[in-house]
């Protein structure tokens, strides 16, 4: 079992930024692969990063790409992802995920933190 538990989460303008933490518990963090989703209200879950195991493989949503930056410390057991020129429509529950393979399916992660609550304000 793993236990992931999101932070940073916060209302900010657009064009601002916010730095979202996920930490994790339970079993060896660098055995998984780690993704970040958000899911607006009415949408679906959608895909917005993913980190291997190691961090030396990164994918992000084309919305995202040059704005978000996804890190992951192993040592300290967490992931980062760094969020630059916030916009609107990126308003949503933020979640960390963890699973056996790099992937942009939510299929694909085992276990799932709470979420944290991203507010952009136009």
């Amino acid at each position: 079992q793993v236990q992931l538990v999101e932070s940073g989460g916060g209302l900010v303008q657009a064009g601002g930024s916010l730095r979202l933490s996920c930490a994790a518990s339970g079993r060896t963090f660098s055995s998984y692969a780690m993704g970040w989703f958000r899911q607006a209200p009415g949408k679906e879950r959608e895909f917005v990063a993913a980190i291997s195991r190691s961090g030396g493989r990164i994918y992000s949503a084309d919305v995202v790409k040059g704005r978000f930056t996804f890190s992951r410390d192993n040592a300290k057991n967490t992931v980062y992802l760094q969020m630059n020129s916030l916009k609107p429509e990126d308003t949503a529950v933020y979640y960390c995920a963890a699973g056996a393979r790099l992937g942009q399916s939510t299929s694909g992660y085992d276990y799932w933190g709470q979420g944290t609550q991203v507010t952009v304000s136009s």
